[in-house]
């Protein structure tokens, strides 16, 4: 993959992220953006953020408080070996999490269970 399929791939994420936000909010959730892995600042700092494989959105359905987890991916983009490790993990569990490739599924997903 080249630099601009790659620069292309992230920022169609992006929008399908922005996009799904703000949706869900309008669909009566809390959502945020989730920051995953480790950071080192300018000054040598690491610091942790979510583990990895966390998903892109965090937050909450304010009908039931129901947790949400969605990972954000265009339509060809693949799990990596950690998000593959999180989602056996976390789909036994009574929260709302799934993988979406547009703002329908992201819908569907806050509006099942």
């Amino acid at each position: 993959m080249t630099t601009l399929e790659r620069i292309l791939r992230l920022t169609l994420e992006q929008k399908i992220q922005n996009d799904i936000m703000v949706a869900v909010t309008r669909h009566g959730c809390t959502v945020f953006r989730s920051n995953a892995g480790t950071v080192q600042t300018k000054f040598g700092t690491v610091i942790k953020l979510a583990p990895k494989g966390w998903p892109d959105i965090t937050g909450f359905r304010h009908s039931d408080g129901k947790m949400i987890l969605i990972e954000v991916k265009n339509e060809t983009g693949k799990l990596r070996e950690d998000q593959i490790k999180f989602q056996k993990f976390i789909e036994d569990k009574p929260v709302l999490y799934g993988v979406c490739r547009s703002v329908e599924d992201a819908i569907e997903l806050i509006e099942s269970n």
